[in-house]
Protein backbone atom coordinates (compact mmCIF):
# COMPACT_ATOMS: atom_id res chain seq x y z
CA UNK A 1 0.00 0.00 0.00
CA UNK A 2 2.87 1.96 0.88
CA UNK A 3 3.97 1.53 -2.43
CA UNK A 4 0.73 2.47 -4.23
CA UNK A 5 0.75 5.88 -2.48
CA UNK A 6 3.75 6.73 -3.44
CA UNK A 7 2.90 5.91 -7.06
CA UNK A 8 -0.11 7.44 -7.58
CA UNK A 9 1.28 10.90 -5.68
CA UNK A 10 4.42 10.52 -8.24
CA UNK A 11 1.55 10.13 -10.81
CA UNK A 12 -0.64 12.74 -9.35
CA UNK A 13 2.15 15.55 -9.25
CA UNK A 14 3.41 14.33 -12.72
CA UNK A 15 -0.08 15.04 -14.52
CA UNK A 16 -0.46 18.48 -12.60
CA UNK A 17 3.19 18.77 -13.70
CA UNK A 18 2.71 18.32 -17.06
CA UNK A 19 -0.51 20.32 -17.05
CA UNK A 20 0.53 23.55 -15.54
CA UNK A 21 3.52 23.40 -18.19
CA UNK A 22 0.54 23.29 -20.65
CA UNK A 23 -1.07 26.31 -19.43
CA UNK A 24 2.08 28.50 -19.06
CA UNK A 25 2.88 27.64 -22.79
CA UNK A 26 -0.48 28.37 -23.67
CA UNK A 27 -0.07 31.97 -21.83
CA UNK A 28 3.65 32.66 -23.16
CA UNK A 29 1.80 31.90 -26.47
CA UNK A 30 -1.24 33.88 -25.87
CA UNK A 31 0.91 36.70 -24.68
CA UNK A 32 3.39 36.72 -27.80
CA UNK A 33 0.15 36.84 -30.10
CA UNK A 34 -0.96 39.67 -28.46
CA UNK A 35 2.59 41.87 -28.45
CA UNK A 36 2.36 40.81 -31.94
CA UNK A 37 -1.60 42.26 -32.30
CA UNK A 38 -0.75 45.36 -30.67
CA UNK A 39 2.89 45.74 -31.19
CA UNK A 40 3.10 48.35 -28.03
CA UNK A 41 5.35 46.65 -26.10
CA UNK A 42 2.25 45.73 -23.62
CA UNK A 43 2.39 41.91 -22.95
CA UNK A 44 6.34 40.68 -24.22
CA UNK A 45 7.16 40.47 -20.46
CA UNK A 46 4.38 38.67 -19.31
CA UNK A 47 5.32 36.31 -22.26
CA UNK A 48 8.72 35.67 -20.38
CA UNK A 49 7.50 35.55 -16.95
CA UNK A 50 4.96 32.73 -17.70
CA UNK A 51 7.93 30.67 -20.12
CA UNK A 52 10.07 31.07 -16.35
CA UNK A 53 6.77 29.83 -14.70
CA UNK A 54 6.65 26.94 -17.06
CA UNK A 55 9.85 26.00 -16.58
CA UNK A 56 9.05 25.84 -12.63
CA UNK A 57 5.80 23.51 -13.21
CA UNK A 58 7.93 21.44 -15.51
CA UNK A 59 11.13 21.07 -12.65
CA UNK A 60 7.66 20.17 -10.66
CA UNK A 61 7.38 23.01 -8.01
CA UNK A 62 4.13 24.55 -6.48
CA UNK A 63 1.95 26.21 -7.90
CA UNK A 64 2.54 29.09 -5.47
CA UNK A 65 5.84 29.23 -6.46
CA UNK A 66 5.35 29.65 -10.42
CA UNK A 67 3.04 32.11 -9.54
CA UNK A 68 5.22 34.04 -7.77
CA UNK A 69 7.83 33.51 -10.59
CA UNK A 70 5.28 34.58 -12.84
CA UNK A 71 4.98 38.33 -11.19
CA UNK A 72 8.29 38.74 -10.38
CA UNK A 73 9.58 37.90 -13.43
CA UNK A 74 7.26 39.97 -15.60
CA UNK A 75 7.27 42.97 -13.05
CA UNK A 76 11.24 43.08 -13.02
CA UNK A 77 11.57 42.84 -16.64
CA UNK A 78 8.61 45.49 -17.25
CA UNK A 79 9.91 47.84 -14.84
CA UNK A 80 13.96 47.53 -16.29
CA UNK A 81 12.96 47.87 -20.05
CA UNK A 82 9.89 49.36 -21.28
CA UNK A 83 11.21 52.52 -21.21
CA UNK A 84 14.32 51.79 -22.88
CA UNK A 85 12.85 49.58 -25.03
CA UNK A 86 9.85 52.59 -25.62
CA UNK A 87 12.98 55.14 -26.37
CA UNK A 88 14.29 52.82 -29.10
CA UNK A 89 11.18 51.49 -30.82
CA UNK A 90 9.40 55.02 -30.52
CA UNK A 91 10.03 55.64 -34.08
CA UNK A 92 6.85 58.12 -34.16
CA UNK A 93 8.63 61.35 -33.74
CA UNK A 94 11.62 61.98 -36.29
CA UNK A 95 14.42 63.79 -34.04
CA UNK A 96 16.32 66.22 -36.04
CA UNK A 97 19.04 68.63 -34.67
CA UNK A 98 16.77 71.31 -36.10
CA UNK A 99 15.82 71.78 -32.26
CA UNK A 100 18.99 72.99 -31.53
CA UNK A 101 18.85 75.96 -33.52
CA UNK A 102 15.40 77.15 -31.69
CA UNK A 103 16.89 80.10 -29.61
CA UNK A 104 19.71 81.23 -31.78
CA UNK A 105 20.60 84.66 -33.68
CA UNK A 106 21.12 85.20 -37.00
CA UNK A 107 20.69 88.15 -39.67
CA UNK A 108 18.02 88.24 -42.50
CA UNK A 109 19.50 88.10 -45.76
CA UNK A 110 16.32 88.33 -47.66
CA UNK A 111 13.51 90.64 -46.24
CA UNK A 112 10.61 88.05 -44.16
CA UNK A 113 7.06 89.11 -45.64
CA UNK A 114 4.60 86.86 -44.75
CA UNK A 115 1.65 87.65 -47.07
CA UNK A 116 4.50 87.79 -49.84
CA UNK A 117 5.67 84.32 -48.77
CA UNK A 118 9.88 85.55 -48.86
CA UNK A 119 12.21 85.81 -45.85
CA UNK A 120 15.77 83.98 -45.67
CA UNK A 121 18.16 83.49 -43.22
CA UNK A 122 21.56 82.13 -42.90
CA UNK A 123 22.75 80.34 -39.90
CA UNK A 124 26.32 78.51 -40.59
CA UNK A 125 26.87 77.63 -43.91
CA UNK A 126 22.95 76.93 -44.15
CA UNK A 127 20.05 78.96 -45.88
CA UNK A 128 16.64 78.66 -44.36
CA UNK A 129 13.08 79.60 -45.36
CA UNK A 130 12.21 82.81 -42.70
CA UNK A 131 8.47 83.50 -41.46
CA UNK A 132 7.77 86.05 -38.97
CA UNK A 133 6.13 84.85 -35.53
CA UNK A 134 3.62 87.73 -36.21
CA UNK A 135 1.87 87.25 -38.98
CA UNK A 136 1.97 91.11 -40.01
CA UNK A 137 5.25 91.68 -39.27
CA UNK A 138 8.36 92.59 -42.29
CA UNK A 139 11.58 92.22 -40.95
CA UNK A 140 13.78 93.78 -42.79
CA UNK A 141 16.97 92.53 -44.15
CA UNK A 142 19.69 92.77 -42.06
CA UNK A 143 17.71 92.48 -39.00
CA UNK A 144 19.09 90.46 -36.03
CA UNK A 145 16.68 87.82 -35.39
CA UNK A 146 16.02 85.09 -33.05
CA UNK A 147 14.42 81.80 -33.93
CA UNK A 148 11.47 80.92 -32.07
CA UNK A 149 10.51 78.10 -34.07
CA UNK A 150 10.86 75.36 -36.72
CA UNK A 151 8.15 74.44 -38.83
CA UNK A 152 9.17 71.84 -41.23
CA UNK A 153 12.02 74.05 -43.11
CA UNK A 154 10.77 77.10 -41.82
CA UNK A 155 12.49 78.85 -39.61
CA UNK A 156 9.69 81.13 -37.60
CA UNK A 157 11.46 84.37 -36.01
CA UNK A 158 11.43 87.49 -34.73
CA UNK A 159 13.66 90.21 -34.13
CA UNK A 160 15.99 90.44 -31.38
CA UNK A 161 14.38 93.68 -29.58
CA UNK A 162 11.09 91.44 -29.27
CA UNK A 163 12.27 89.24 -26.58
CA UNK A 164 10.08 86.95 -24.77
Amino acid sequence: MGMTGTILTGTVLFENAGIMTLIWLGLVILFIVLEIISLGLTSIWFAVGALASGIIAMLGGPIALQIIVFLVVSVVLLACTRGIARRHLDNRIERTNAEGLIGRTSIVMETIDNAASTGKIKIGDVEWTARAVNEAQVIPKDTKIIIREIHGVKCMVEPVSVQV
